[in-house]
């Protein structure tokens, strides 16, 4: 559902040099599966979920979101995906209601099913007491929800999040990975990068470490723990090794 092969994006530096921020990146995401993409800021993450989402182009190499291309066909890879940014980018005026209802007719959702389903979103997110605020006057925890019911809206086969819970509380968090495991075990893909490891430990299928654009290790939690005793170490041994290369 999620095909990452070979993915490259070099910048210009301000000195006239290469930046390698991402650099032959390879995995995949399969239907029905949780993927942790992890790494430390800097490491590619954000720019390898921001190519999925068309809004970098690849230098190099493919990418693509339930068969399309994002390079050749990126309004196909956008309407099988759902996107969560790093930053909630929620337009203040606007109530709950009113943006799940405006990115539901970008998506070409006729009235009676969008309605159905921004119902639905409100419910499932918990928005309801707060669906018709505008968002200016929101929690940054309820504005994330909203930022993550507008990726859901047209119900995307493949859902693409950068750090999801980094505005929410303990109890919010717990929420949405439980939410985002339901859409998982539905037949949902979904790829998300997070700093909070012990978050995502028992819920990922997979998991993917990055470290300076490239992959330094990528398994199962078995195969990626091994002997490490916890997510979190082997992750740290894994970028250990990298560094030592």
């Amino acid at each position: 559902m999620i095909e990452v092969i070979d993915l490259v994006k070099h910048y210009r530096s301000s000195m006239g040099g290469i930046v390698r921020a991402v650099d032959g990146v390879s995995f995949a995401v399969q239907p029905g599966e949780m993927v942790g993409l992890l790494g430390a800021n800097g490491a590619g993450k954000t720019t390898t979920l921001r190519m999925l989402a068309t809004l970098l182009r690849p230098t190099s190499g493919t990418a693509r979101v339930a068969g399309h291309d994002v390079a050749i066909d990126p309004v196909g890879a956008r309407r099988a995906l759902g996107y969560v940014s790093a930053t909630t980018g929620v337009p203040d005026r606007l109530s709950p209601r009113e943006i799940l209802s405006s990115f539901g007719a970008l998506h070409g959702l006729g009235t009676p099913l969008l309605e159905a389903r921004v119902e639905q979103l409100i419910d499932v997110l918990d928005l309801g007491k707060c669906a018709d605020r505008p968002a200016g006057r929101l929690s940054s925890g309820q504005r994330q929800r909203v930022s993550v019911g507008r990726a859901l809206v047209h119900d995307p086969p493949a859902l693409v999040l950068d750090e999801p819970t980094s505005a929410l509380d303990v109890l919010g968090s717990r929420d949405l990975l439980t939410f985002l495991s339901g859409l998982r075990d539905a037949g949902r893909a979904i790829l998300l990068s997070t700093h909070r490891l012990n978050e995502i430990e028992d819920r990922c299928d997979r998991f993917v470490a990055i470290h300076g654009g490239r992959v330094v290790a990528a398994g199962t939690r078995a195969e990626f723990v091994g002997r490490a005793g916890g997510l979190e170490e082997a992750f740290f041994a894994a970028v250990g090794e990298a560094k030592s290369e």
